[in-house]
């Protein structure tokens, strides 16, 4: 079987994941487009203008607070050195290899192990881990999960998927102030003054209303699935040895879903789960240890 390299994988999914962003753009230049021809240039603008003012305030705020806000959802508390040294030792030795400034460290009381990282750039990062993988996972394998969620901030995953997030929420937005004015529109009884001969734009403006937000989901879903991928491939880069985070991954493997609000689930190292890949944050776990096991 060849052997998978690391960074030709990483390299891979940086490419996978600007084309599928590109997507995302090309779909909400496209439903603009339509409706601005189906409904005409006033309508346009005022949809382009609510849409983008909401849109920022919603995501620049979530942005600038991403890291206390997840930390606040799962009730994690600091891990002084003190009380968790391995902890913080680890992180520290991976924060030197790398040349990461060391993230704020936190535990989450759960018996499950899982761990996350948040924040928009490396100097305003946190690290958080359930108590189960301190409890459960040794040294090595503790040392491959901190390797990839310090690889999601050397990577600026946050920022990109926060991108990513605008985007979409900018569509599902102009998509349902689209659908919303055809129908008080049609209760008012009023009618395109630009004639019938914009009845093709119309159909085309609903369909891609209806059809967008659930196809730039999807594209959302995939890019997570990707930086996935990079951050398992980043993680041998940064410690030259896949067997400690492939260990973690099948004990994950092993546990039953952990339960976390569906807002910061993404977030996680993994989510064991039954549902198709299509409609995934993560890709199975049989994928990723398939992978690191070739590196």
């Amino acid at each position: 079987m060849q052997r998978l390299s690391f960074h030709e994988e990483i390299r891979k999914n940086k490419i996978n994941s600007i084309f599928l962003i590109t997507i995302v753009l090309v779909v909400l230049l496209a439903l603009i487009y339509t409706i601005g021809f189906a409904l005409g240039g006033d309508y346009l603008f005022f949809i382009i203008i609510f849409g983008t003012i909401f849109s920022l305030i919603y995501v620049v705020g979530g942005y600038y607070k991403s890291a206390d806000l997840a930390i606040a959802s799962v009730g994690a508390k600091k891990a002084t050195s003190s009380e968790y040294r391995q902890y913080n030792d680890i992180v520290e030795g991976l924060c030197l290899a790398s040349g990461l400034p060391k993230p704020k460290l936190y535990i989450m009381d759960n018996p499950q192990i899982n761990a996350f990282a948040s924040g928009r750039d490396p100097q305003h990062a946190v690290i958080c881990v359930t108590t189960g993988a301190l409890q459960k996972l040794t040294k090595q394998e503790l040392e491959g999960v901190l390797a990839h969620e310090l690889s999601h901030i050397a990577n600026y995953d946050i920022r990109f998927m926060t991108l990513t997030a605008v985007l979409v929420g900018m569509i599902a937005i102009i998509s349902q102030i689209f659908l919303r004015s055809l129908f008080w529109n049609s209760m008012m009884g009023g009618r395109n003054s630009r004639g019938n001969n914009n009845a093709i734009f119309m159909i085309i403006g609903i369909a891609l209303a209806i059809l967008a937000p659930i196809i730039v989901a999807l594209v959302q879903l995939a890019i997570s699935r990707k930086r996935e991928y990079a951050a398992d491939s980043s993680a041998v880069k940064f410690i030259r040895t896949p067997t400690g985070l492939i260990g973690a991954l099948k004990k994950i493997q092993d546990n039953k879903p952990m339960k976390v609000s569906g807002a910061v689930a993404p977030l996680f190292l993994a989510k064991p789960t039954k549902e198709r890949e299509w409609f995934m944050t993560h890709p199975p776990l049989p994928k990723r240890i398939a992978r690191l096991e070739r590196m």
